[in-house]
């Protein structure tokens, strides 16, 4: 992706560097900048914002770990990945989640995630051909 992304996702983080690093891993995404306050990870399929909240409003967010998942939230981002198995281990290996129940949709087969401040996400592996056995 070449110039200024056209669309992305923008998380405000309660601990920046753990934040980046667990999109990084998951999601295999570059970081393109990276200061104190704000890190911008990039794929072929999306750019991801990701904010650090001030430290004053920090200061008052608890963030349990696990992580419990922010239910009342009114947006939900989605993302393709080869692999919900390899994902779930990915995630827990960086402090999120992949698990609950798996939907079939159109190509595809999903599934929620939780980040490691408990932002809820969808991931999306492509569905196994007809005929093919799901691994």
């Amino acid at each position: 992706m070449s110039g200024p992304a056209r669309a992305g996702v923008f998380i405000y983080a309660k601990d920046l560097p753990a934040m980046t690093a667990f999109y990084r891993a998951l999601l295999a995404m570059t970081v393109i900048h990276e200061d104190a306050t704000l890190a911008v990870l990039q794929s072929p399929d999306l750019q991801l914002v990701l904010h650090a909240i001030p430290p004053a409003i920090a200061a008052d967010i608890v963030i349990s770990r696990p992580p419990v998942p922010r239910e009342d939230c009114a947006l939900k981002f989605f993302v393709s990945v080869d692999s919900l198995a390899a994902a779930a281990l990915t995630a827990a290996a960086h402090g999120g989640d992949v698990s609950g129940p798996r939907w079939p949709g159109p190509g595809f087969v999903m599934t929620n995630a939780c980040d490691p401040e408990g932002n809820i996400f969808q991931l999306r592996e492509p569905a196994p051909a007809a005929g093919a056995t799901a691994s």
